[in-house]
């Protein structure tokens, strides 16, 4: 199994296409002088190519090779995720894009300032970035694995090149060549998975054939509705737990939210975030339908070379090797496929590091700093990073089996950041020690939980592959790197008192961790003298109570707003007989800036606070 000279040639205009990219959007236009050009695409971007980047972000190599396996593996249980991506979607777009992108943010984290402290900001950025850190070299060294173990190409020449081509067009072209590079690399992934499906259903017989033979070995799952938590997959944990899995994605993670901030308008931010909904079950769906395939496939045909394959994740690629042999170019697009998840991912981990990183750790403290400067900065730290993930992919390579950890530090991490973004959106009487108190319970929970899982499934052997006559050596552990939480089965041992948690869905991690740092920022919160309403900027919360509950009066509707004011946006200089407006620099954690808060007692005379060229009119209020 080689690649042919036309494979080599396609997968190598991909990478080519890609460079050339970020050179074009380097010399052309504003030629990425400014940090709104580079890091917000001049917030001028359109909902169809945000919508396609936002699909290709979390679309990576490791869910292209994983989600076939787990439905070869444990059937189509996997495909009722789909029934979380409703909400999992409609709820950025209705709640958070049209806060962040009112707030005209550069960083997500800026948020957390505006509504705690610049504290709450900081811990926010560097859990993000760790995140993100660990994330990227994994993403790009796991196929390259992968790729290496069933080609025999070098595999650190892979990596190198795909690191270093990712670097090159994120560097140069910035936010706006990432956006266009994900357009093409999600095309490129669509073409790649469809042709496999295609020739492998071809293969089988018919897609009948391929339905007939799944069924008749139990591999089209009906709907499990234990409500267990400990059960790895259910309609619970798939469609309740799979919502904060997406809100943790789509809600609030910054890779996501700058490209919402880099639309031309809200309402175009908020269109692409709906229009990811049919592409994101369209990617589901085929996934899916090349895991079917390919175990039906391989009921009519023996696995030639078993030895090949050291984990589940790497049958999907000998799959598309073993069928597409006979089409040259073919195995290539595939390749290009897999790839374009990896730099997809990593060139959005490369953009957003950058962001955090000049928007929060040094804009804040170089306040004085030239807009070229920033710029040029903020080209640097995209090198840098870029740099640091070929460093994060070599020691991946060092690591071994740990890297599954790793791995799952990605779906950790992110429900406590869900957790606090939530605190601060629906609480509006939570606190900064609340605030960070959640935030580090939630994480220590989720790092006990999550590595405690990982040490216990290590310590049981992995399930042998399906039709494997001769079980494959397992003695290179480097490999397990590619068995992810996608694909880990549960502990098989029993576990009881607080180790139980340990065999907790992995579904389930992102809703578990983020109502831990719910709980115990509201708690501490309340303990350590709650936020009063008047000291909450009223841009910063969504006052979720009086909504649900429209149907009472509307007196104590009022109470449900916490003392929070209400606002009306209108231009600095309107009229307004009824409200007198001050200077406006916000309200940050209770202390008032620019304004007087004197005025502020059990009726608001009225202030305003303004950004981006907005003013926000706190209205007269009786409480």
């Amino acid at each position: 199994m080689r690649f042919t000279t036309v494979d080599y040639i396609i997968f190598a205009l991909l990478l080519i296409l890609s460079s050339a990219i970020g050179l074009y959007y380097a010399l052309s236009g504003g030629k990425q002088r400014t940090t709104q050009e580079f890091l917000l695409a001049n917030r001028n971007m359109g909902f169809i190519p945000v919508s396609l980047s936002l699909l290709a972000t979390f679309q990576s190599a490791v869910a292209i090779l994983g989600v076939p396996s787990e439905i070869y593996r444990f059937g189509t249980e996997y495909w009722f995720l789909g029934c979380s991506y409703f909400l999992g979607l409609l709820i950025p777009a209705y709640i958070f894009i049209p806060v962040f992108y009112r707030l005209r943010l550069t960083s997500t984290y800026e948020y957390l300032e505006l509504r705690f402290s610049k504290a709450v900001r900081l811990c926010g950025t560097i859990t993000f970035i760790f995140q993100m850190v660990i994330y990227m070299g994994v993403v790009l060294y796991a196929p390259a694995l992968a790729f290496n173990a069933v080609t025999g190409i070098s595999l650190w020449g892979v990596v190198l090149t795909m690191g270093l081509v990712c670097t090159l067009y994120t560097t140069l072209g910035g936010l706006k060549a990432v956006i266009w590079t994900d357009v093409i690399q999600t095309l490129v992934m669509f073409a790649g998975q469809l042709a496999v499906i295609i020739v492998g259903t071809a293969k089988v017989g018919s897609i009948q054939e391929v339905w007939n033979i799944t069924m008749s070995h139990n591999k089209i799952s009906g709907i499990n509705f234990n409500p267990d938590p400990f059960v790895r997959h259910s309609i619970w944990s798939l469609g309740i737990g799979g919502i904060f899995l997406m809100l943790s994605l789509y809600g609030v993670n910054q890779a996501q939210v700058q490209r919402y901030l880099s639309s031309r308008t809200e309402k175009e931010a908020i269109l692409s975030c709906y229009a990811v909904f049919p592409c994101q079950q369209l990617v589901l769906a085929m996934g899916c339908l090349t895991g079917l395939v390919m175990f039906a496939y391989y009921q009519k045909n023996e696995i030639q070379n078993p030895e090949m394959i050291a984990v589940p994740d790497q049958l999907v690629l000998y799959f598309v090797m073993d069928i597409l042999k006979d089409f040259p170019g073919l195995p290539g697009l595939f390749v290009a496929c897999l790839f374009s998840g990896a730099l997809s991912t990593i060139s959005s981990a490369f953009n957003s590091l950058a962001t955090v990183t000049m928007e929060d750790l040094i804009k804040p403290y170089f306040p004085s700093l030239t807009e070229s400067k920033a710029t040029l900065l903020s080209k640097c730290l995209a090198m840098m990073y870029g740099l640091l993930c070929l460093g994060m992919a070599y020691i991946s390579s060092l690591m071994g089996s740990v890297l599954q950890a790793a791995l799952s530090i990605f779906g950790i991490v992110g429900g406590p950041l869900l957790g606090i973004f939530s605190l601060g959106f629906f609480f509006p009487f939570t606190n900064t020690i609340g605030a960070i108190s959640g935030l580090v319970a939630g994480l220590l929970m989720a790092f006990w939980i999550g590595i405690g899982s990982f040490v216990d499934r290590m310590a049981d052997s992995p399930a042998p592959m399906l039709n494997v006559t001769s079980p494959p050596d397992l003695g290179n552990v480097t490999t397990t790197v590619m068995t992810t939480l996608l694909t880990s089965a549960v502990a098989t041992k029993s576990l009881s008192g607080l180790k139980k948690f340990h065999a907790l869905s992995y579904m389930w991690y992102s809703a578990h961790n983020s109502t831990t740092v719910v709980i115990v920022g509201i708690l501490v919160s309340l303990l350590t003298g709650p936020t009063k309403g008047r000291d909450v900027d009223p841009r910063t919360v969504y006052l979720v109570l009086p909504k649900l509950l429209f149907f009472l009066p509307e007196r104590y509707k009022e109470r449900l707003r916490f003392g929070v004011p209400h606002i009306a946006e209108d231009k600095l200089n309107s009229p307004n007989p009824n409200v007198e407006e001050k200077s406006c620099n916000g309200f940050l954690n209770g202390s008032a800036k620019g304004a007087e808060k004197d005025d502020m007692e059990e009726h608001y005379a009225g202030f305003s606070r303004c950004n981006g060229g907005h003013s926000y009119i706190v209205q007269e209020t009786s409480l």
